[in-house]
């Protein structure tokens, strides 16, 4: 077969392949119609969706970086004049009463995104900060049974700590117990056994030992595992009870 027959033969089959297509197209064109204006107004949703979520989440971020601005500014050092132009606070306290409410609005009206579940922690901070420790523990409480493990474990982190300073230790063992557990990023097994040892140091000395001595073997290098050889040290050095003489 020749060059010339076999392209007449393919244009051939195009050209009824399209004009079945086109029949049958015309055959169902009301069909093909809706199924279009369904695809485009579903890309529509879509687009829209993006759009809404991308200004949302831009929205949280800037609220959050205004909070986060407040929240990093410096403290008044005492005796020490002022830089002229330098934004200061005369205490912690002052400082996170200015960021406080942008943190809780952050985290009411965006509390799905990143910057929304960081801010509901960092609420709970500044109210501790500010001596509000009621509503602190309720953000921390909220933050810890969010959606974002790292955030979930920072709050489950500062929450332990205040039941311990608020007299409720078993609380505080349950949650240094399951962060030690699930371990995350934001907060290592080390550093939740760091704390329960040092919770237990003068109510179950032996336990304490026990958590110091793990991390001295399993995290040798790292600076918790120096702080509990230097643990360690320290309970060795202290001086021994002696036996009484008869």
């Amino acid at each position: 077969m020749d060059t010339q027959t076999r392209h007449a033969l393919k244009q051939d089959s195009f050209i009824q392949a399209t004009t079945s297509s086109i029949g049958w197209v015309e055959a169902h064109r009301s069909t093909v119609i809706k199924v279009s204006v369904v695809a485009v107004a579903l890309i529509a949703v879509v687009l829209a969706g993006v759009i809404f979520y991308n200004n949302r989440s831009e929205r949280a971020e800037v609220l959050f970086g205004q909070a986060m601005d407040i929240y990093n500014t410096p403290l008044a050092q005492a005796g020490q004049p002022a830089e002229p132009g330098l934004k200061t606070y005369a205490s912690s306290a002052d400082r996170a009463k200015a960021a406080h409410p942008l943190f809780e609005e952050a985290a009411e009206k965006y509390g799905w995104f990143k910057a929304g579940a960081n801010a509901r922690y960092l609420a709970g901070m500044t109210a501790l900060d500010m001596g509000q420790s009621s509503a602190g523990e309720n953000d921390l409480k909220q933050a810890a049974d969010g959606h974002d493990s790292g955030v979930a474990a920072l709050a489950k982190l500062a929450l332990a700590g205040l039941y311990h300073q608020t007299n409720r230790d078993s609380q505080a063992i349950d949650l240094y117990k399951q962060l030690i557990a699930k371990p995350t990023l934001t907060v290592p097994a080390s550093m939740a056994k760091l704390q329960l040892a040092a919770l237990y140091e003068n109510t179950r000395p032996d336990e304490a030992k026990k958590l110091y001595a793990e991390i001295k073997d399993q995290d040798k290098t790292t600076a918790a595992g120096q702080i509990a050889t230097q643990k360690l040290q320290g309970a060795t050095a202290q001086p021994q009870p002696q036996p009484l003489q008869p």
